[in-house]
């Protein structure tokens, strides 16, 4: 008998109990396109890509229908596990060995809408298509719909077959277009994109040491209550949940006014901190801010909000002091998780680096001193005479 056996409390626990994304087979969005031919679904997806690629980063996913044995290309042929070929205006990836699932999702893990040929594989929901040439082939399908959220009829087809309405018992419920009706279509990926659109919360990160300063810069009074509280308190119009960053062993206040998240990845500062706020939550978006912006005022986090760039790794505003992107006063979507780590498994803990690699929407801020912080006692002082004359002159108006 072992020390665990017979006590269900002190059983080994394998893993790790973590929060998992609402991605499906690919990615967050994505939909099969199934019951029509090839060539229909093909076309449908060419129109609904052409639509919404400006504004939405979309992918397309399908099979070869070759069923001649296709020659390996390029250096795959000579053995090569991949080949990748700068080809200028795209880039383009040979692989030899099929991709694992989780290879899939790394590679589609930044697109905003995927869709997929369901003849051949599957997505979380599906679009079904209602031709009387395909109906023995749908009905082989019928599995498959698991997750249907809208019926497109062929021309040859004026209604859902009867196996469809005895197999998706709220049928009735999922909107039927004409296959024919591309601007209703193409709304309706748009409606389903904005609805999908990432929950905006807020951390505020209070858990730096402040050695420069010398005592905790997130409990100084600059407006009538300590900063970490004041900060989150300006952020709580524009965000769902507001929540303070504490590094762990931190002490914390138990009368604290708003909920607290602990650094989970110890030792990495605001990068450990950004990554700790995803593993509790990775499909919200978070507004992330440092505690130490003395300036930071309600008209510069609401422009930051409205410009919010879903489509973006992050929506970030410009520093003209360091001349690159401000990482601790921005917008991370819920697609930055995996860059993050990636980034952090190549050796790099730098957010701003990250920044200035990926794809992110860069911001002028309306007041560039509200990106001010405040580190060292000097700063302090400098900072606290701007308040003052601020202060001295609202009173004079």
């Amino acid at each position: 008998m072992t020390l665990n056996e017979g006590n269900p409390e002190k059983k080994h626990r394998k893993h790790a109990k973590l929060t998992r994304p609402s991605t499906g087979n690919y990615s967050r969005n994505e939909w099969a396109i199934v019951g029509g031919p090839c060539v229909v679904i093909k076309l449908l997806a060419d129109d609904v890509i052409g639509a919404l690629g400006a504004e939405y980063k979309c992918a397309y996913i399908d099979t070869s229908h070759n069923d001649d044995v296709t020659l390996l290309p390029g250096r795959l042929a000579t053995g090569a596990i991949l080949d990748y070929t700068d080809q200028l205006n795209y880039q383009q990836f040979n692989f030899q060995n099929p991709l694992m699932p989780y290879q899939l999702k790394q590679q589609f893990a930044n697109t905003d809408l995927l869709l997929v040929n369901g003849n051949h594989q599957l997505a979380k929901a599906q679009v079904v298509i209602i031709d009387i040439n395909k109906r023995a082939s749908l009905l082989k399908r019928l599995d498959q719909l698991t997750n249907v959220e809208l019926f497109l009829l062929a021309d040859n087809s004026d209604d859902l077959f009867d196996f469809i309405k005895e197999a998706i018992p709220n049928w009735q419920q999922i909107p039927v277009y004409k296959l024919g009706d591309k601007e209703k279509i193409i709304a309706f990926f748009d409606a389903q994109l904005k609805q999908a659109k990432p929950v905006l919360n807020a951390l505020v990160l209070a858990g730096g040491k402040s050695e420069r300063m010398g005592f905790d810069k997130g409990g100084i009074n600059w407006h009538g209550k300590p900063q970490r509280y004041y900060m989150a308190d300006m952020l709580k119009p524009f965000c769902k949940d507001v929540y303070i960053s504490y590094a762990a062993g931190q002490v914390e206040d138990v009368n604290a006014p708003y909920p607290s998240l602990t650094d989970t990845f110890t030792g990495l500062g605001p990068y450990g901190a950004i990554l700790s706020a995803f593993r509790e939550q990775p499909d919200s978006a978070w507004l992330v801010i440092a505690c130490d912006l003395p300036l930071m005022d309600e008209g510069t986090l609401r422009n930051l909000v409205a410009w919010r760039n879903s489509s973006s790794v992050a929506t970030a505003y410009y520093s003209p002091v360091t001349d690159f992107p401000e990482p601790l006063i921005a917008i991370w979507e819920p697609k930055s998780y995996p860059i993050l780590l990636s980034f952090l498994a190549q050796g790099n803990s730098c957010p701003r680096k990250v920044l200035i690699n990926t794809d992110i929407t860069l911001l002028n801020a309306p007041q560039p001193e509200a990106l001010t912080n405040v580190n060292t006692p000097e700063e302090l002082e400098t900072v606290k005479r701007i308040i003052h004359q601020k202060l001295a002159a609202n009173e004079q108006s």
